[in-house]
C-alpha cells in the first residue's frame, strides 16, 4: 500500500471510508459501509489477498485507536475519553484496555506479524518476558490461543517448581511473616464488596490516574486502600 493510496480524498478533499478500505482490499470489490460486493470472476488468489488485508486492517485499527487515545489524553487531558466513546461507539472499558495494552508495548517493540490480541495476552508480563514470547510466537507462527496455552503452561510449571518439596513423613512448617499480622492475614483472605458513591467528575479523575498506572479504577482504589492500611499499621 503506497502513501498515495493510504490517503484517499474525494472531490471535496476529504477522505472517504470507501476509498480508505479499497486502498487495503483493492479495486476489484465494491465497498459499502454495510457490506462488500465481489465480481463473479474473481480469482481465488485475489480473494485470499483481500482476506489478509481485512485481517491487517482490523488488527491495525486497535493499535491506531490506542495510540489516538494516548495522544489525546496527553495533549488534551481526560476529556478525550468521553469524546472517544461518542465518536467510536466503543465503551469505556474497551477503549481503556486498548490504551493499556499500547502503553505496555512501545511501538518499536510491537510485532507487525502478530495481532493486537497476541500482545494483549502478554501485557501483564515484564518487558523481557513479553519480548521472549513475542519472538517465540512469531517463530512458531502461533495463533493467539496457542500463545495463551503456552504462556499459561509455562506459568503453571514455574509455580509448581517454586513449591518446596516435602519428603515422606515431613510437614511444612509455617514461617512467620513479621510484616503481616494475623489480622492483616485474615483481611487478605476474605473478600468484601465495597460500594462508593462518587460524582462524575471525581470518578473521571480517579479513572485518569488509574489508567496512567495501567489499572482499572477498582484495582487502583484497592491499592490505595492497602497502602493506607499499611501506613496506619
Amino acid at each position: 500500500m503506497d502513501e498515495h493510496r493510504a490517503k484517499p480524498t474525494n472531490a471535496s478533499g476529504k477522505s472517504t471510508q470507501h476509498e480508505f478500505v479499497a486502498s487495503f482490499v483493492g479495486k476489484q470489490t465494491t465497498v459499502r459501509k454495510s457490506g462488500m460486493d465481489f465480481p463473479p470472476n474473481m480469482s481465488e488468489r485475489a480473494w485470499e489477498q483481500i482476506g489478509t488485508s481485512l485481517r491487517e486492517l482490523a488488527n491495525s485499527s486497535a493499535w491506531w485507536l490506542a495510540d489516538w487515545l494516548i495522544y489525546g489524553e496527553a495533549a488534551f487531558g481526560w476529556r478525550p475519553y468521553r469524546e472517544a466513546i461518542e465518536r467510536t461507539g466503543l465503551d469505556y472499558q474497551t477503549l481503556r484496555n486498548y490504551a493499556w495494552v499500547a502503553r505496555r508495548f512501545e511501538q518499536e517493540r510491537r510485532r507487525d506479524s502478530l495481532s493486537f490480541a497476541h500482545h494483549a495476552e502478554l501485557a501483564r508480563l515484564a518487558p523481557a518476558e513479553q519480548d521472549y514470547w513475542l519472538r517465540k510466537a512469531e517463530q512458531q507462527k502461533w495463533s493467539r490461543n496457542e500463545l495463551r496455552r503456552s504462556v499459561r503452561a509455562s506459568l503453571a510449571e514455574r509455580s509448581q517448581d517454586s513449591k518446596p518439596s516435602v519428603a515422606d513423613g515431613e510437614q511444612i512448617k509455617a514461617v512467620p511473616q513479621l510484616a503481616e499480622s494475623a489480622g492483616a492475614e485474615r483481611r487478605r483472605r476474605s473478600t468484601t464488596k465495597l460500594t462508593i458513591e462518587l460524582s462524575a467528575s471525581r470518578l473521571d479523575g480517579y479513572a485518569r490516574v488509574a489508567a496512567a498506572h495501567g489499572l482499572s479504577v477498582d484495582e487502583w482504589v484497592t491499592r490505595v486502600l492497602d497502602a493506607a492500611d499499611r501506613r496506619v499499621a
